[in-house]
């Protein structure tokens, strides 16, 4: 009844409906009508009650719940089953939490707010409440562990196209920050469950700063991230741009699962690297390399040129470029 609610508020937009016609139209009780009110509040629904007058839904309606959602996505079963949070320590965490049980495969996990975000490496991770996207969607692919790594580099095209949808061009760290006029948008945080030839679950975290402002910034990271609201001028929608990301994550997605084919995905990573040619450092099994990188190959890994000319294939680690060039 509380989705039935809100279909009628949005269907009477910036007029009142009465309490007592809604109980009519359900069968049901006044009290109850404000109980499902106060839970539509409690998602973060912005509703003005007034005595005699009746709700009133008075703000436009960025929220990332499945109501929102649903109405942008173009996929199968990617994001079908949203599990929404107002506030929550990790989506992440949460995420490994519900993998466990019998959830779905592209079940997504969504918070308007984090309280314990982190990166990579357990970095700090700035997640303000209704500022950007901070979400993890649970996997569960019939694969060898030895070919999940791949997923990161899915989830870093599926941004990218989803920004190019806005007319925003953003690079690609290798394998998993989202660059933006030289500064952290975003970032991928996969993580797996796995035995020796099974995987049980693999969780791709995603957190993009949207409309994101210099305080919302905990002290230092605002000289090395950014949003889209800080480098454009403009507020996007999020459930929208959500909406575009799990729409290219499960067309990238659906094409790796058939035969480990990455083509689609290498093609958005190259064409949107901001490393390739360019000399980096790469921190790779605790060992710091200096070298060229060159390109990205057919499996997803990362082509390098030593300085001897020696040619490597480097499978995972951590990419920068001598801070020349702002974050990176």
């Amino acid at each position: 009844m509380k989705n039935k609610i809100l279909s009628i508020l949005k269907e009477k937009e910036n007029t009142f409906v009465s309490g007592q016609g809604l109980s009519e139209i359900f069968g049901v009780s006044r009290m109850a009508i404000c109980k499902d009110i106060r839970k539509l509040k409690e998602e973060g629904y912005k509703i003005e009650a007034l005595s005699k007058n009746g709700y009133k839904l008075t703000s436009p309606i960025d929220l990332l719940t499945s109501e929102e959602l649903q109405v942008h996505l173009d996929t199968k079963y990617m994001g079908r089953n949203i599990i929404h949070f107002n506030t929550i320590d990790s989506t992440n965490n949460k995420a490994k939490e519900l993998a466990t049980t019998d959830v779905p495969s592209g079940s997504v996990v969504v918070s308007e707010e984090q309280t314990s975000g982190r990166g990579r490496f357990g970095r700090e991770w700035n997640s303000p409440k209704s500022k950007g996207i901070w979400m993890s969607i649970i996997l569960k692919p019939d694969m060898d562990p030895t070919n999940a790594s791949n997923i990161t580099l899915i989830g870093a095209a599926a941004v990218t196209e989803a920004l190019n949808e806005f007319g925003i061009q953003a690079r690609i760290k290798w394998p998993n920050d989202i660059i933006l006029n030289n500064k952290k948008l975003g970032g991928i945080l996969t993580e797996m469950s796995s035995e020796l030839n099974l995987i049980n679950y693999i969780i791709i975290g995603i957190g993009i700063n949207v409309n994101t402002s210099k305080e919302d910034f905990s002290q230092g990271l605002e000289k090395i991230a950014t949003s889209l609201k800080l480098e454009t001028g403009q507020e996007f929608q999020r459930n929208k741009f959500l909406g575009n990301i799990l729409n290219h994550f499960e067309r990238l997605y659906e094409e790796y699962l058939s035969g480990y084919n990455l083509k689609a995905t290498i093609e958005v990573c190259r064409r949107n690297s901001i490393i390739l040619g360019k000399e980096i450092q790469l921190y790779s099994k605790g060992i710091l390399i200096t070298a060229k990188a060159i390109d990205i190959d057919e499996k997803g890994l990362l082509i390098i040129e030593h300085k001897d000319l020696r040619i490597e294939k480097i499978l995972s680690g951590e990419v920068s470029m001598h801070g020349l060039y702002g974050y990176l």
